[in-house]
């Protein structure tokens, strides 16, 4: 039987176990432990920022909004896919409402990171305010690496 964190049927990338029992996952899934205080959608809604890992390929799932309330939970999760091996780390941002312009920050230090690595980081489905903030700071935000 598999571990009970594991009940949303993630299977881990090849070799990257030892980060999915990394403390840093909580139990696969990062979230604020606040939810009441994150991330409003504008629809009165909270929307929590949560990552959980890609079962198809090393990276995550980003679900939520990006914002001042959700930036821990966000440096968190980036400090987890900065460190999941491979070549290719895959940031699925489908399920991402909105990224302020300093969550686009982060998204461009991971890159930098992962890029000194001799690695790259690969973002799929950027939310519409992701392409804003690009089109804003092209210069700043220009290694980031969108899948086609």
């Amino acid at each position: 039987m598999p571990p009970a964190h594991r009940n949303d049927g993630s299977v881990p990338p090849v070799g990257a176990q030892a980060l999915f029992d990394d403390v840093m996952w909580a139990d696969a899934v990062v979230r604020c432990a606040d939810a009441g205080n994150t991330g409003n959608t504008g629809t009165g809604t909270q929307r929590p920022l949560t990552a959980r890992p890609l079962r198809d390929r090393p990276g995550a799932l980003l679900h939520g909004s990006c914002d001042l309330d959700t930036r821990p939970i966000l440096s968190a999760a980036l400090g987890v896919v900065t460190r999941i091996p491979g070549p290719v780390v895959h940031l699925d941002l489908s399920g991402v409402a909105f990224l302020d312009a300093a969550a686009v920050a982060a998204l461009v230090q991971a890159n930098a990171t992962v890029t000194g690595q001799g690695r790259r980081l690969l973002l799929h489905h950027p939310p519409y305010s992701l392409r804003k903030v690009v089109e804003m700071f092209p210069d700043e935000c220009a290694a980031l690496e969108v899948a086609a």
